[in-house]
């Protein structure tokens, strides 16, 4: 059988967005990955600051957003309108043919808004289907998708859709077809056992030590489904799973968190 090709999926968030200098760093790192590659991103910040501006409450619960019809707005202005394209020009600055895609974009990403049980979240989906051939034919024209956190049902309805879980759910759907690496990149070293101390880096966690960690709250709020997203990606057979600040996409020595089941 043949070895099947290498693929990096991508997925950034946090200061990195925020920060000009840190995003257009790490852009230039991107571009320089041989091999095809995939970028998602995160904005969350940038949306819950734009509808501060505007007078409109943003909710919270486990690290999830509340997306009311207004918050949606913001979130589509925000994700597939600004920061999409800041990126996807600053990708091509470094001649890295970008592409900017929500999920409804060549129907790639199709979702279903999360039903009521405990929690009302409203414009949130979840994933049902990655549209993995349509992918692999911008990646066999050498183009690098870049996805926001919208996606879409097929009624014509845009969902919000959380930027972690869709990176683990396209890095899960084409490792089908590719072998599969899987970075989540934010502005701390990999998940700390101690947040006061930046260097405190849990080099590897497993299953069993995510639940103690989880049941002593030392990963808590926005981590829980970070982490949660790199076991489903594992158990979706992608081949690894790191958890790393942007240094990590040029020089893998660094320290960095390995996720394995």
């Amino acid at each position: 059988m043949m070895e099947k090709q290498k693929l990096l999926v991508a997925k950034i968030g946090g200061n990195i967005i925020e920060d000009e200098k840190a995003l257009a760093s790490f852009l230039e790192d991107f571009s320089k990955v041989e091999g095809p590659k995939i970028l998602v991103h995160g904005g969350g910040k940038a949306a819950t600051q734009l509808a501060s501006k505007l007078g409109i409450r943003t909710e919270m619960i486990d690290g999830r957003r509340i997306t009311s019809e207004k918050n949606l707005d913001i979130v589509v202005m925000t994700y597939a309108g600004l920061l999409n394209k800041t990126i996807v020009s600053g990708l091509q600055k470094y001649n890295c043919n970008a592409l900017g895609l929500t999920g409804a974009d060549a129907n790639v990403i199709l979702a279903e808004k999360r039903p009521v049980q405990f929690v009302d979240y409203g414009y949130v989906g979840d994933v049902i289907n990655v549209n993995h051939t349509i992918i692999k034919t911008f990646l066999d024209q050498d183009i690098t998708p870049v996805f926001c956190a919208v996606t879409h049902d097929h009624k014509g309805q845009l969902l919000n859709t959380n930027a972690d879980t869709i990176a683990s759910e396209i890095a899960s759907a084409m490792s089908e077809l590719y072998n599969v690496s899987l970075f989540y990149c934010f502005e701390l070293k990999g998940v700390l056992e101690n947040i006061e101390d930046k260097d405190s880096v849990i080099e590897h966690i497993d299953l069993e030590t995510y639940s103690r960690l989880r049941d002593a709250n030392v990963i808590a709020d926005g981590m829980l489904p970070k982490l949660q997203n790199c076991f489903d990606a594992l158990q979706k057979k992608v081949n690894r799973v790191h958890i790393a600040n942007a240094e990590f996409i040029k020089d893998q020595t660094t320290k960095h968190t390995t996720l394995s089941l």
